[in-house]
């Protein structure tokens, strides 16, 4: 049965995953990297590393006719064209160093230009503002410029080269650097020479499925035929194919995506943010609406760090009344809030405890915080798509039943669990499929299985949100006010 490969480059592991014509979806290789922490609020990886595990996973796939590769997005590095080698290690789309710079670029009023010609914010999350750090900070980026010879972009154009010796990326990972124009799906030399990135450092932009090159493995030589970034990858893996449908993946954050089809929608006042959701070969963009939280299961795992549970099925379900219910609440702004504040001043915060309140109110209170971050997500963006009562779902978080049913009570939306084990993967997978022609189109995709589980709501939670929303104003701020 013919089949192909696909792998996702995460932020915590490689894993990949074969799916067949019949739509059999196979795990075949899982490998978790290290997380770098060379300062206070830089987050690095070692981009060989990185491409070791993805060699790795190539190997154990066998006899496929295609591989696709999807990746982190935002994340960047930087390499001599001529060696392949790095010049410094992979800065990670949570990477706060650039923070000071993009408040100097806010004060003069660039982020005008780069919401109007990106579609983005000015925030440390995308990738433009990294690669000018390499640029300005690491002094063997800044010769090899000088005589030509620096690569840099997000991490899958250096995956790409070294893998097969083509020099590229798609337009869903250049709709995430801010150097994009998010209209014209080509590199903008004005927005480039607003953070002084040379264009002629950058990928050739190319379409999401086509021919990405030739890479060799001990087994045989194979095509990559799909290139795209993870949560476009997910949105795919969904099954998001229609203007309007959306879907939540609950992984370190929270990335939610609304397909609006050929229609770019932007409302820079929502905080909701324009992207790519995918063009594929010979075909026209598609685009989507986007919106994100910093800390969705990274909140939760600092929770337990902090010792407040031992075991996640302590907080599978709970025998109080909601927290919020209770006046506890938690903002899950560990790393500041993104849409639709844009706010890396936040801080989180529980508030509303006392004398009686104990582990598990605060635990509980995390969970319904993520879920009501989520819930503000949804409502920013239902200005600019019609909302259908359904929100897809995927990633660690899901298996909670307790946050599915609170998410479907303060959403009013019937929330759906995929039930592929890497809806991501599983995207990616799809993808190339489309670009190995062994699927002409959507619609010719093998069927994903039934969903693993639905929640419809139980009770209107909705006017909770405005409490909620209290304590988010709460929260902004501090990190500011606590520097003067």
């Amino acid at each position: 049965m013919p089949k192909v490969l696909a792998i996702d480059q995460g932020t915590t592991a490689t894993k990949a995953y074969t799916l067949d014509t019949n739509g059999r979806f196979t795990s075949c290789y899982a490998a978790a990297h290290e997380q770098l922490y060379p300062r206070p609020g830089w987050v690095e990886h070692d981009p060989q590393v990185l491409l070791k595990n993805v060699l790795q996973a190539l190997d154990t796939a066998g006899n496929v006719e295609a591989v696709g590769i999807d990746h982190q997005g935002e994340t960047v590095v930087a390499w001599d064209s001529r060696s392949g080698e790095p010049v410094y290690n992979a800065i990670v789309w949570q990477d706060q160093r650039t923070s000071d710079y993009i408040q100097r670029l806010k004060a003069g009023g660039a982020e005008q230009m780069t919401l109007q010609r990106a579609g983005l914010p000015l925030d440390p999350y995308f990738s433009a503002s990294k690669l000018r750090w390499i640029l300005k900070n690491v002094p063997a980026a800044d010769r090899l410029a000088r005589s030509g010879h620096l690569m840099m972009g997000t991490s899958d154009s250096f995956f790409l080269y070294r893998l097969t010796g083509r020099y590229a990326t798609d337009v869903t990972a250049a709709s995430r650097t801010s150097l994009m124009n998010i209209s014209t799906c080509t590199w903008d030399p004005d927005l480039c020479d607003l953070f002084e990135i040379p264009v002629a450092c950058l990928p050739p932009i190319g379409s999401t499925t086509g021919f990405f090159g030739h890479l060799k493995t001990s087994r045989r030589e194979t095509a990559v035929k799909a290139c795209v970034v993870d949560q476009q990858a997910a949105l795919m893996g969904h099954g998001c194919f229609r203007p309007g449908t959306v879907k939540a993946t609950f992984g370190t954050g929270v990335f939610a995506q609304v397909n609006t089809g050929a229609m770019l929608k932007s409302d820079p006042a929502s905080g909701i943010l324009p992207t790519v959701a995918w063009q594929l070969e010979n075909d026209a963009v598609v685009y989507a609406v986007d919106a994100g939280v910093y800390n969705a299961a990274s909140a939760v795992n600092w929770a337990k760090r902090l010792r407040l549970f031992d075991q996640f099925a302590e907080i599978d379900r709970f025998d109080k009344p909601p927290a919020i219910v209770r006046g506890i609440i938690f903002v899950p702004a560990l790393s500041g809030l993104a849409c639709p504040f844009w706010d890396r001043t936040a801080a989180g915060l529980w508030i509303g405890m006392d004398l009686d309140t104990d582990r598990m109110d605060l635990c509980q209170a995390v969970l319904e915080g993520i879920a009501l971050r989520t819930a503000q997500l949804l409502d920013a963006a239902s200005g600019l798509t019609e909302k259908t009562g359904r929100l897809s779902v995927d990633g660690g978080m899901t298996a909670n039943t307790y946050f599915c049913q609170f998410l479907a009570d303060v959403t009013g939306d019937e929330i759906v669990v995929q039930a592929s084990p890497d809806i991501t993967t599983y995207g990616t997978a799809r993808f190339t499929l489309l670009g190995s022609g062994l699927a002409k189109t959507v619609s010719d995709l093998p069927p994903a299985a039934p969903p693993r589980k639905k929640f419809l709501p139980r009770q209107d939670l909705s006017p909770l949100k405005e409490r909620f929303a209290e304590a988010v104003s709460r929260s902004r701020n501090w990190r500011r006010s606590r520097e003067r």
